[in-house]
């Protein structure tokens, strides 16, 4: 059944834009878990082959005015950093949501056991047992339906709001 103007999505597959965060948000622990594991890597890298720290290595040769545009070592550095910032961006709009939404601090805690948490839970009756000091009396319905309203918001602070129902009330407030 072909879905009307302004119905919500029920399923993260049913809205590419929720899919997008759930996948992004699904995706976190082992992101972070590489990167700090590349980083870890790289600087021993340079211990063994420099004698030095990266931080180090690189104040020499940037004193020493050498350019490392191009260089293996800055295609690494860059590669790092794009992932660092990424990952930079989906915490900041995690604080944003904690802080500032209505419902922020729920949210919160329901994406953190969910997806953010360093140690992946098990099922959803560990998650739940966690949430239990945050959310009281939580149940596997009420946990899922907030975990797909903490979704879509953090989806509106990740990628804006775009629907086409704000675009029309966003032109009746400020026309052109």
């Amino acid at each position: 059944m072909p879905k009307r103007k302004g119905q919500d999505f029920s399923t993260p597959e049913e809205n590419p834009r929720f899919h997008d965060t759930y996948q992004f948000l699904r995706r976190y622990r082992d992101a972070t878990y590489s990167l700090k594991v590349v980083v870890h890597q790289m600087e021993n890298q340079f211990k063994v082959q420099y004698g030095s720290s990266i931080d180090e290595f690189l104040d020499s040769i940037y004193a020493a005015g050498a350019d490392l545009a191009g260089s293996d070592i800055a295609e690494r550095a860059k590669s790092i950093e794009r992932s660092n910032r990424m990952l930079k961006l989906l915490e900041s709009s995690v604080d944003l949501l904690r802080n500032n939404h209505k419902y922020g601090e729920q949210y919160y805690w329901i994406l953190y056991y969910a997806f953010l948490s360093p140690q992946q839970l098990k099922n959803t009756e560990e998650i739940l047992e966690k949430l239990e000091q945050h959310i009281p009396n939580i149940s596997y319905r009420t946990y899922y339906r907030k975990r797909h309203l903490a979704i879509e918001a953090l989806s509106s602070i990740l990628w804006g709001y775009t629907a086409k129902e704000t675009i029309d009330t966003l032109n009746k407030f400020f026309p052109e």
